[in-house]
């Protein structure tokens, strides 16, 4: 009890900006700047969606879903990451790294499992085109949302609770500038190998069960494609699949370079610069994805 009494009552500190101390008020400046273009042009984006009936479709209704999860996961991260970059002391609890940790991957996992169900959107709208609108109702698009929250939620519980369990009784500095799962886990006392080999077989389930059901809907998607006759035709049908292509290459690109390396490779460097990429910049990759995907539903190819 004395131990558990500890734990909860500590905090970490984190570093992930130490070696750019001089720099931290600029940083500040240019990603708060960034945040609030995010904030203002994802509530566009959503209203949009909301308030034109011409986007009522379940391609709409995901990307709308997928962007408020985007939302959601910086607004995890990136509010404390700015107040730290103005504080002397950049500490969290214990309490409040668990439950930072436990929100981003819920989000981020969910967020796997989503580009999953959107590709199988794709698959069902380029080769059951006649059926679409049965195969893909109302109902079945909000109950693919419901399964991949679940998904997420249940790896997200049960990964926090691996790791959260462990004793922390050495150094409470992270190298990052945030609760990152592979950060905490180096400051546990006793690392267990089992512990570790169960969060990577979750990252991998995470990661590539879904990318391979997004390999399968595009392998499926390519072959229709390619027995469309005219050529206008064939990119009117790929050109659907833009937006979701650069989020899948975006997320899974990012995502599997922090998580999926082999241990002797990591860098806290590396993964703080990627970390900031994949936490703000991404969002607007996809932005422009989705921009791009409206302004073919407003002004279509003749």
């Amino acid at each position: 009890m004395e131990w558990v009494n500890e734990t909860w009552g500590r905090e970490f500190v984190f570093l992930g900006f130490s070696a750019l101390a001089s720099l931290q008020r600029l940083l500040f400046m240019v990603f708060l700047l960034v945040y609030l273009f995010t904030l203002g042009t994802n509530a566009i984006i959503m209203s949009t969606i909301v308030l034109d009936r011409a986007l009522h479709t379940p391609m709409y209704f995901f990307l709308s879903v997928l962007s408020s999860f985007e939302t959601s996961y910086t607004f995890v991260i990136v509010p404390k990451m700015l107040v730290d970059l103005l504080a002397q002391k950049k500490t969290i609890s214990f309490l409040g790294c668990a439950i930072q940790m436990f929100n981003f991957l819920f989000l981020g996992c969910s967020h796997s499992f989503l580009l999953a169900a959107m590709g199988y959107d794709r698959y069902v709208a380029i080769c059951n085109p006649l059926r679409y609108t049965v195969l893909m109702g109302h109902g079945v698009c909000l109950g693919l949302v419901a399964a991949a929250c679940a998904c997420g939620f249940t790896i997200s519980l049960v990964a926090t609770s691996l790791v959260f369990h462990l004793p922390f009784h050495s150094s409470n500095q992270l190298h990052h500038f945030f609760c990152d799962i592979s950060t905490v886990l180096k400051l546990a006392s006793h690392q267990s190998c089992l512990i570790e080999l169960v969060i990577f077989m979750l990252g991998v389930l995470v990661l590539v069960i879904p990318l391979l059901l997004i390999l399968v809907s595009y392998v499926r998607i390519i072959s229709a494609i390619l027995k469309i006759p005219s050529s206008v035709g064939r990119y009117k049908a790929f050109s659907t699949c833009a937006s979701h292509l650069i989020v899948v290459t975006v997320h899974y690109g990012c995502a599997s370079f922090i998580y999926l390396r082999p241990k002797s490779n990591y860098s806290s460097s590396q993964d703080t610069l990627i970390s900031v990429f994949y936490t703000i910049l991404r969002n607007k990759e996809f932005k422009s994805a989705l921009q791009r995907t409206m302004s073919k539903t407003w002004f279509p190819l003749n």
